[in-house]
């Protein structure tokens, strides 16, 4: 046969195979809302950036009648592109062929550009819109679960790896993205879960929606799996994009530096906390009083709103901010706090992205509610990932800073590099009111006027103790410093830190307390 009919039959075979499941199905998911497998694809990289391959691979299932059916692809397009420039490794299961089913082609595609993604030191984002397990396929479906989660495992903390989830992702198929560093969702397109709506009306006599088991705004604000939420395809595309402007490549990469922009001129930072330490105020809007171009990605927004993780520069330089947020319970740790913002600084760690801490907090959140849901275990992986971190670990307190609280958010108890203190610090064991109450207890009650008194020992306690100068006195502070220093500061003490080493024991890893 001539070249020219060769090329004529390639060209024939890849456009029926493009096509899917075929005009009907792609019909269908367009009327849902949601793009094609290879949109998504084209919509999130650079433009005529993407690079197919495994186009022609077909399952080898043989037993229900399977040797008959073509699944063009077997249901998941993988290849290679750039986004900003910079290569990118990418899946996405096409939902149009055998509902995204995952058989043991399907799963040899994905843990194909995995390792791809893995050995050349780039991203992974895996695009997720899957009925689950093709079920005519048994255990070799599970056998394919297993490969992609084994290496999902593998390349934690050497590439970054996203989830994006575009439609069902159920049972079994829900661990891959949680294990990934970042997981989308858009609001009613992605719904994950471990069992159905069905299962759960079967087994426990429950009537419930998919959308309010799983939908996007459960896992953004209740469960805390999602790290973003979009309201559209699009815009959650451009989140990711967005993320991946602030973040290296992998492992042995420093994220890419930028122009340095000073802050915006609205956001002044002397303005923004109130002098009375009971008002509460927008910790964002002193992260965005720091950075460049007040430019702050916020993780995680809707779930544990009392802390605030994200990403921001300081002189060009990604950064990852920890801060308490006094508009949400003061600003208290607790349990799902706690786990945010441990799960960030390690993320942080792993990619060598500095630590930046903001704290204003009355301490742990108190209660039988939170004892009974762990909060000690929980309370303790902040703890442990700020020990670990080996980061530049730069950490300024702005108001309160009280008991294990104190020591938990950074504190040069557990070697943050520098410790700054605003005037308006207060750095005790406990609040001045508990705190009085307490060591003047006798004074107060046997007073003419115990209210009085009870103000006075309040007073006394502050200034002598709710001050950041005990503190620098021994040492654990560095400086007390004025606000619109801070700035200036954090750039000095980032460039100051940027080749530190530590060496610690040897051991072939800790036991954080999961």
């Amino acid at each position: 046969m001539p070249l020219k009919k060769k090329i004529q039959e390639l060209k024939k075979r890849r456009e029926e195979v493009q096509m899917g499941g075929g005009e009907k199905a792609i019909e269908k998911q367009l009327s849902m809302g949601k793009l094609t497998a290879r949109e998504r694809v084209i919509a999130l990289v650079d433009e005529q950036s993407f690079h197919e391959y495994d186009l022609f691979v077909e399952h080898e299932a043989r037993d229900f009648d399977m040797a008959n059916k073509v699944l063009h692809g077997d249901g998941v397009i993988i290849g290679t592109g750039t986004i900003n420039e910079e290569p990118i490794a990418v899946f996405a299961q096409d939902f149009t062929v055998a509902g995204g089913s995952l058989g043991m082609m399907h799963a040899r595609k994905i843990t194909k550009i995995m390792d791809h993604a893995l050995k050349m030191r780039m991203p992974l984002i895996g695009i997720n819109d899957s009925g689950g397990a093709r079920i005519q396929e048994g255990v070799n479906s599970l056998a394919g679960y297993g490969e992609i989660f084994f290496r999902n495992t593998l390349a934690s903390g050497v590439i970054p790896q996203i989830s994006v989830i575009l439609g069902p992702c159920a049972g079994g198929a829900v661990y891959s993205p949680a294990l990934t560093d970042f997981v989308f969702v858009v609001e009613n397109i992605s719904k994950m879960f471990i069992t159905g709506p069905e299962v759960i009306k079967t087994v426990l006599g429950e009537e419930i929606s998919m959308e309010d088991l799983g939908g996007a705004r459960v896992h953004s604000e209740i469960t805390g799996n999602a790290h973003f939420y979009a309201k559209s395809e699009k815009e959650c595309f451009e989140q990711i994009q967005k993320l991946l402007s602030f973040i290296p490549w992998s492992n042995d990469k420093k994220a890419p530096k930028k122009e340095v922009k000073p802050p915006k001129a609205k956001f002044k930072i002397n303005n923004i906390v109130p002098g009375d330490s009971r008002q509460p105020y927008d910790i964002r809007d002193v992260v965005k009083a720091i950075v460049d171009d007040s430019d702050f990605l916020e993780v995680q927004e809707l779930w544990a709103t009392n802390m605030v993780i994200g990403f921001g520069r300081i002189n060009g330089e990604t950064c990852g901010f920890v801060c308490n947020q006094p508009l949400v319970l003061a600003g208290v740790l607790d349990v799902d706090s706690s786990d945010k913002a441990a799960r960030f600084i390690r993320y942080c760690d792993a990619f060598n992205i500095p630590i930046v801490t903001l704290v204003d907090l009355p301490g742990y959140l108190p209660g039988i509610d939170q004892e009974h849901a762990g909060v000690i275990r929980h309370g303790a992986k902040i703890l442990y990932a700020y020990s670990e971190a080996t980061v530049p670990k730069v950490t300024i307190i702005i108001r309160k800073a009280y008991g294990g609280g104190y020591i938990a958010m950074g504190s040069r108890h557990l070697r943050s590099d520098f410790v700054f203190a605003w005037p308006s610090a207060e750095i005790a064991v406990m609040g001045p009111e508990g705190a009085a109450n307490i060591i003047f207890r006798k004074e107060i009650m046997s007073a003419e006027n115990p209210d009085e008194m009870r103000k006075l020992k309040v007073e006394e306690y502050k200034e002598k103790f709710a001050n950041p100068y005990v503190a620098a006195s021994k040492g654990y502070v560095d400086s007390v410093i004025e606000p619109d220093e801070t700035r200036k500061l954090l750039i000095h003490a980032i460039d100051v830190a940027k080749n530190k080493q530590i060496s610690g024991p040897k051991k072939k890893h800790g036991v954080p307390p999961f």
